[in-house]
């Protein structure tokens, strides 16, 4: 294979039309779908297979040397998730708003966190859906399967030769940015790219609101919210909102399959550190040998801990996280009034949900 921070310099004489690009897509969205939870099979019918199945293979296997917290089954979910999204029903319907017939090519340069795998896609997918230059600038936790993907699809479409780079350096000669980090890098990310066309973003978390009505199953999904990638996503559940009295057994009952989360040493080793910490600060715990409750304020918990609150009145609690919108990335509940998610889909958004509920790929099409 060749190096993955190998840059072609071939020309495009010819803008790449919006139907090229959906078709590279799909046939990535194919070729991922080998790669499954439950097993990983090879379907010789896809395309490029012989030259891309085996290294991808070899990536996922050794994944977790260079990143702990990417296990096995956290890769494989990432990529299945990715497989069932990227088809020409969905790419078509998600570009129907826009008219990116009308885009003039700019280079993007894209700053990805890497918390999790794949986190960065999304960003990868929109400045190349929309026929703009992708020069990304991934994190070290995440930072060995977007080049496969790249190079997988300028085989498939060589016009995306060219299109797509990596650095490790700083971001140079670019036009626009996306930047995802911290609290603290984004104001760093302020300061550097202010003066370009940018979407920046800060941290956010996740929330559910329980009524002590939801059923076992419901409480069960909840806990794929809180325990997928670890909890380390923004889109993983880290702080719940509880009536006065809540029977915290029926979720700890619930969630108990969850218990797995134990076979890895990482997590036993924040498990146990963050434990000790909150004990010798004398807060009180509800625990259940493998996740803490806390009661706390704030939305962003420690791994292995889920903060809760207590809520008296369902309309305050609904003023309260309208008023905090800007720290909340996905709400999850049985409630209408504020569009929540349901139990269990936090980590299953399509195309048109965008982070921080900012539309990147409006922002793209009228740079």
């Amino acid at each position: 294979m060749p190096d993955k921070y190998n840059v072609s310099t071939s020309i495009i004489l010819s803008p790449m039309t919006v139907e090229k690009r959906i078709e590279a897509f799909a046939k990535l969205g194919e070729f991922l779908s080998q790669f499954q939870p439950e097993g990983i099979t090879r379907n010789d019918a896809i395309a490029m297979n012989d030259m891309f199945f085996d290294p991808f293979n070899m990536q996922i296997k050794r994944a977790s040397e260079f990143n702990g917290w990417f296990t096995r089954d956290n890769v494989l979910i990432a990529f299945s998730k990715w497989a069932n999204i990227l088809n020409k029903s969905n790419l078509n319907k998600w570009v129907s708003s826009y008219d990116l017939s009308k885009v003039q090519k700019k280079k993007v340069g894209v700053i990805m966190a890497g918390n999790i795998p794949l986190v960065g896609f999304h960003d990868f997918l929109v400045v190349l859906i929309s026929g703009h230059e992708l020069i990304a600038k991934q994190s070290s936790s995440d930072s060995y399967f977007l080049p496969l993907i790249a190079k997988y699809l300028e085989y498939v479409e060589p016009e995306f030769k060219g299109q797509i780079s990596f650095t490790e350096e700083k971001l140079a000669d670019f036009d626009a940015v996306i930047a995802t980090g911290s609290n603290n890098t984004a104001r760093y990310f302020d300061y550097y790219f202010g003066k370009y066309p940018s979407i920046i973003r800060r941290n956010r978390n996740s929330v559910a609101v329980l009524t002590g009505d939801e059923s076992h199953e419901e409480l069960k999904h909840l806990g794929e919210d809180i325990f997928r990638y670890f909890g380390l996503g923004c889109r993983s559940v880290s702080k719940i909102f509880v009536p006065r009295n809540y029977d915290f057994d029926q979720l700890f009952t619930a969630i108990y399959d969850y218990k797995v989360v134990l076979n890895y040493d990482k997590y036993i080793n924040n498990y146990d550190y963050n434990k000790a910490v909150f004990l010798m600060s004398q807060f009180k715990l509800l625990e259940n040998g493998f996740l803490m409750l806390k009661e706390d304020e704030s939305y962003a918990s420690p791994i292995a801990t889920l903060f809760f609150e207590y809520y008296d009145d369902e309309l305050t609690l609904q003023q309260r996280l309208v008023d905090d919108k800007e720290s909340i990335q996905c709400l999850v509940g049985k409630s209408d009034r504020l569009n929540m998610i349901p139990f269990g889909q936090t980590q299953n958004p399509q195309l048109w949900d965008y982070a921080d509920d900012v539309d990147t790929l409006s922002f793209l099409e009228n740079l």
